[in-house]
């Protein structure tokens, strides 16, 4: 592990030029389109299974918890902006210790996606074409992708332009025509907005129920913290910046919670398949009457599924560059190409996820993949609860005239950062209640006790180096101070 240097620290070494950065239009669709996969495509079916039409609530209590999480981000990023977002400002906040821990996990978490929808991916095109083993078509989207990140940023913003423009048009279409269908005047249609509460009331099972559905919720939003990054790489880092983060409220209420309501009136919820037979929004279109109906909702989970993929690559590879960057990883991982593409922090990470995927097909009974796909179960709320700590320390230590000069406020610190943290901690309590929440809080934990358990020599290695792992905002108090007194002599 070589020494890092400022130059590569902010990610300058290997600077792309303007015309392979993010245009505008591609942060409006990542943002747009960046959290919409298969957990609302498919994983909406098991909320509204558990919860009733109080699922709606579950979103909406979910999404109010991100919303929370990207103003706070969004404050620290409008200041600096930067592609490795709260690794950065956790260690300008609160040292070297928070910024390799939420690196490793988020980085670690994304090589499991990369892995999972891999998988998934090539089930669905074994589907298509049995003749092809499942296990080659997940190489092969892996591969393809890589291609798609590695030319440069731009490539890796066209693609999920288009890719984002599919599952949008295809929310936008399902909200439109249901809304006519639930309200009878679809064809062949009748009122149905009654479904709401007439089989067992609006929350049969109970608000613990809700509460439970948060805790599944929370995840499905994980992700929105991509459009941040990306917007780091674009063209107009602030512009991109506060588009992503004013707007995720209404992308959560149109998509998430618009389209879950739309699914408990369209079908009573204790009548609605099970997701792992047909997925609600297959379900509902079909019911719409529209030709195709299931083929083009495969098509879409599909695209869906490579949206993740190659959303996946670019933040682990960008999170990994970032932790070499800070001497947290090897130094090799940090080298860009000319078009400022972190190539060898992408093909690690795309190692990563294929020894996961090679698991899967090989050792299915050895557990490996499963503990992969569920150690990363908390990753989401470890960051959601960096955020709050690092936007609530970056406030606590700016200057009066430094905080007049933020572009981009949350509201209300360090008070809505103490309830962030208080709903975080609840929503593991109650996964605790349930043994697949178990199971997922255990192995978190195991994962998060190796990276502890390394830390005291990573810190060693780098104090060596002469590098001061404290709060950079400390560090530079301490220059200023020293400055100060030798001026003073």
């Amino acid at each position: 592990m070589s020494e890092p240097t400022e130059a590569v620290t902010d990610g300058t070494e290997a600077s792309p030029s303007d015309s392979g950065k993010l245009r505008n239009r591609h942060i409006t669709m990542i943002t747009l389109g960046g959290i919409i996969g298969a957990s609302l495509f498919v994983g909406s079916g098991n909320v509204i299974r558990s919860a009733g039409p109080a699922a709606i609530i579950s979103y909406l209590i979910g999404g109010l918890l991100v919303f929370l999480a990207m103003r706070m981000l969004g404050e620290m990023s409008a200041r600096k902006p930067s592609v490795g977002s709260f690794m950065e400002y956790a260690n300008e906040s609160m040292g070297g210790w928070a910024a390799y821990l939420v690196g490793w996990l988020y980085w670690y978490f994304w090589v499991g996606v990369i892995a999972y929808e891999a998988v998934v991916g090539g089930g669905i095109l074994t589907g298509w074409f049995p003749a092809v083993p499942a296990w080659l078509f997940s190489l092969v989207l892996v591969i393809v992708f890589i291609g798609t990140n590695i030319l440069s940023v731009r490539v890796f913003g066209e693609v999920e332009f288009w890719l984002a423009s599919v599952k949008v048009i295809t929310i936008v279409v399902f909200l439109v025509v249901g809304a006519l269908f639930v309200l009878g005047v679809w064809p062949n249609a009748s009122l149905s907005v009654p479904n709401l509460w007439n089989h067992g009331g609006f929350m049969p099972m109970g608000f613990s129920a809700v509460m439970i559905g948060v805790a599944t919720v929370i995840f499905s939003y994980f992700g929105t913290e991509i459009a941040v990054m990306a917007s780091a790489e674009s063209v107009d880092p602030a512009r991109g910046i506060n588009q992503a983060t004013r707007t995720v409220i209404w992308r959560i209420m149109l998509f998430f919670v618009g389209g879950v309501f739309i699914i408990v009136m369209a079908v009573p919820w204790d009548e609605l398949p099970d997701p792992d037979t047909i997925a609600p929004f297959a379900y509902v279109y079909g019911l719409f009457g529209l030709p195709g109906a299931s083929a083009i909702m495969t098509i879409v989970l599909f695209t869906a599924v490579i949206s993740v993929l190659n959303s996946g690559l670019y933040s682990a590879s960008r999170m990994f560059a970032s932790l070499a960057d800070k001497g947290y990883a090897p130094g090799i991982i940090r080298k860009r190409s000319k078009t400022g593409v972190p190539v060898a922090a992408l093909i690690a990470s795309s190692l990563g996820a294929l020894a996961a995927v090679v698991a899967n097909f090989t050792m299915p009974a050895s557990g490996i993949f499963d503990f992969i796909m569920n150690s990363g179960g908390l990753v989401a709320l470890f960051v959601y609860v960096f955020i709050s700590l690092a936007q609530w320390r970056m406030r606590a230590k700016l200057s009066d005239e430094e905080r007049e000069k933020l572009t981009l406020k949350s509201w209300l610190t360090p008070g809505l950062n103490f309830f962030l943290i208080l709903v975080v901690l609840g929503i593991v309590v109650i996964m605790l209640l349930s043994e697949s929440g178990r199971v997922q809080v255990g192995t978190s934990l195991v994962a998060t006790a190796v990276l502890v358990v390394l830390w005291p020599l990573v810190k060693r290695k780098l104090t060596a180096r002469g590098i001061d792992t404290s709060p950079a905002m400390d560090q530079r108090t301490k220059a200023a101070a020293a400055k100060a007194s030798r001026m003073a002599e």
